[in-house]
C-alpha cells in the first residue's frame, strides 16, 4: 500500500511540474493532479483572464480617486503609536465603508461593497448564508467535523463564516478554502496559530477579513480533504501563513500577521485580481512573494493592489518581492526593513505612490528598492515608479522605464493620498477589535 501511494506521488509531481514548469522549489505543488484538480485548474485559469483587467491604470486611478475623496484636508507625518479611545475615525476609504458604523455585526456583509484595487470587485460569501465556528478543534482533516472551520470552508456553496467567540485554532494541515467564501473574525480574536496555514487554490471569490495569522508550519500532508466530494493527497505544505494559487478574486483585509515558517502572504501560479489592505506585518524575513518563478510567464496576468499596510517591527525584505505583473502599491508605512522593501525580477510594473520609506539606520540598506537577475541595461526597461512618496531617513527608491500606458477616465486624474497622511490612514491596520454595537 505505501508502495502504491509512493508511486502515485512520483506521478502526481511529475505531471504538475509539466503543468506549472518553473515553479520556485518553495512552491512546487503539493498535490495529486487527478481529473477533480485538473477541472479546478481549468476553471481558475478562465476565471483568473476574466478577472484580468486589459487597461490596469484604470484601477490604479480609480483606487486614487477614492482615497482623495476620503482624505481631502487631512496632513499627518507622524505616526500615532498610543491606543486610540476616541470617536470612530475614517482613515481611508475602504474603512470608511463600514468600520464607524454601529450596526456592523447585523450588516456585516456590507464588507463586500467596501473593496478597492485589483481585488475590489470580490464578493466572497456575500450571496450565501452565516456560518457559524464554534469549534477551534481540527481533530479530522478527512472528516471534518461540522462547526469547525475546515468544515466551513470545503462547503461548496457561498458562505459567510463567523466566529461565536474567541479562538485559537491550530490547523493540523493546510486548510483548503474553497470559492464565494468570507472568513469574518470581527467580534472575537480569532487566531490561526502554532500549525498550518491557509490555501487559496484554484478557486475564486474569496476575502480574509480579521484574523491574527502567525506561527505557521510546514505540515507533512496526507489525505485532506478540500471539498465535500472530494479529498486528495498533498504532499507537505510551505508554511506560508497565505497561499493563493492560480486564484482569483481575493481580498485580504485587516489581518495581522508574523512569524510564519515561510512567506507571510505568498501570491503565485497566475494568481491576479487580489488586494492586500489595512493589515499589519511584523517579525518576518520573507513577507510577500508575488510570483514565485523567473521562468513562469503566466504570472504576466498577476494584478495585485498592497494599500493602507503597515510594515513594522523586524521585517527584513520582501514588501513585497515581484515577478511579471503589475503591482500598485499605493499609501502604505514602511517604518521598518533590514535589507530592502520593495524588489523584483523578470520585468514586472511597479507603481509606487504615496507612501511612507522610513530607512533604517544601515547605510547600506537605505535603498528601498531592489533588482535581481538582470543588468542595469535589462532593468532599466522595466517600469518602477515612484509617485509621491516620502522619502524618510535617508531612503531613495531607484525607479527606471517607460511611463505605463494611461488610459484613465477624466474622473478618475487625481493623485493618491498624500504621504504626509500615510500614518492616519493606517493607524488602525491589522485585526479590529470589533465590539458588537459600536463602531470598529
Amino acid at each position: 500500500m505505501e508502495g502504491k501511494r509512493l508511486f502515485v506521488l512520483i506521478l502526481a509531481s511529475c505531471c504538475l511540474a509539466a503543468l506549472f514548469p518553473g515553479l520556485g522549489q518553495a512552491h512546487q505543488p503539493n498535490f495529486e493532479l487527478d481529473d477533480y484538480w485538473k477541472q479546478k485548474a481549468e476553471e481558475a485559469e478562465k476565471a483568473a483572464l476574466e478577472a484580468y483587467h486589459h487597461a490596469p491604470d484604470n484601477v490604479t486611478d480609480s483606487f486614487n480617486y477614492h482615497v482623495h475623496m476620503a482624505l481631502e484636508g487631512t496632513n499627518m507625518t507622524r505616526r500615532q503609536l498610543r491606543k486610540y479611545v476616541g470617536k470612530c475615525m475614517v482613515t481611508n476609504p475602504i474603512d470608511g465603508c463600514w468600520r464607524c458604523k454601529k450596526n456592523w455585526a447585523t450588516r456585516r456583509k456590507r464588507l463586500a461593497k467596501c473593496g478597492l484595487g485589483f481585488g475590489g470587485t470580490t464578493k466572497g460569501g456575500a450571496k450565501g448564508k452565516y456560518y457559524v465556528v464554534y469549534d477551534p478543534s481540527d481533530k479530522d482533516v478527512l472528516n471534518p467535523k461540522p462547526g469547525t472551520l475546515r468544515h466551513a470552508v470545503i462547503q461548496k456553496e457561498p458562505l459567510w463564516i463567523i466566529f461565536a467567540g474567541s479562538m485559537i485554532i491550530t490547523l493540523q494541515q493546510e486548510l483548503l478554502i474553497n470559492s464565494d467564501k468570507t472568513i469574518d473574525g470581527r467580534g472575537a480574536n480569532v487566531r490561526i496559530a502554532y500549525g498550518a496555514g491557509l490555501t487559496i487554490q484554484f478557486v475564486r471569490n474569496v476575502i480574509i477579513h480579521g484574523l491574527h495569522i502567525h506561527n505557521t508550519f510546514p505540515k507533512n500532508g496526507g489525505l485532506i480533504r478540500d471539498s465535500t466530494d472530494h479529498y486528495g493527497i498533498r504532499t507537505q505544505s510551505d508554511g506560508d501563513g497565505i497561499t493563493v494559487f492560480g486564484s482569483s478574486s481575493v481580498w485580504i483585509d485587516h489581518v495581522s500577521m508574523r512569524e510564519c515558517a515561510d512567506g507571510l502572504i505568498d501570491v503565485v501560479a497566475g494568481s491576479t485580481a487580489v488586494t492586500i489592505s489595512n493589515s499589519h506585518f511584523t517579525k518576518h524575513n520573507d513577507v510577500m512573494l508575488f510570483g514565485a518563478s523567473d521562468v513562469t510567464s503566466s504570472d504576466k496576468i498577476m494584478q495585485v493592489t498592497v494599500a493602507f499596510n503597515h510594515f513594522g517591527k523586524g521585517l527584513v525584505q520582501r514588501m513585497p518581492r515581484c515577478r511579471w505583473g503589475y503591482f500598485h502599491v499605493v499609501n502604505n508605512d514602511y517604518t521598518h526593513w533590514l535589507m530592502y522593501a520593495i524588489g523584483g525580477s523578470s520585468s514586472p510594473t511597479i507603481i509606487s505612490q504615496g507612501n511612507r520609506f522610513i530607512a533604517p539606520p544601515n547605510l547600506a540598506a537605505k535603498e528601498v528598492t531592489k533588482r535581481d537577475y538582470a543588468t542595469p541595461a535589462q532593468w532599466r526597461q522595466w517600469t518602477w515608479k515612484s509617485e509621491g512618496d516620502l522619502l524618510m531617513n535617508g531612503a531613495f527608491f531607484v525607479s527606471s522605464g517607460p511611463p505605463p500606458k494611461v488610459t484613465p477616465r477624466k474622473r478618475y486624474l487625481i493623485k493618491p493620498g498624500s504621504a504626509t497622511a500615510v500614518g492616519m490612514m493606517t493607524r488602525f491596520a491589522g485585526a479590529l477589535g470589533c465590539k458588537t454595537g459600536r463602531p470598529c
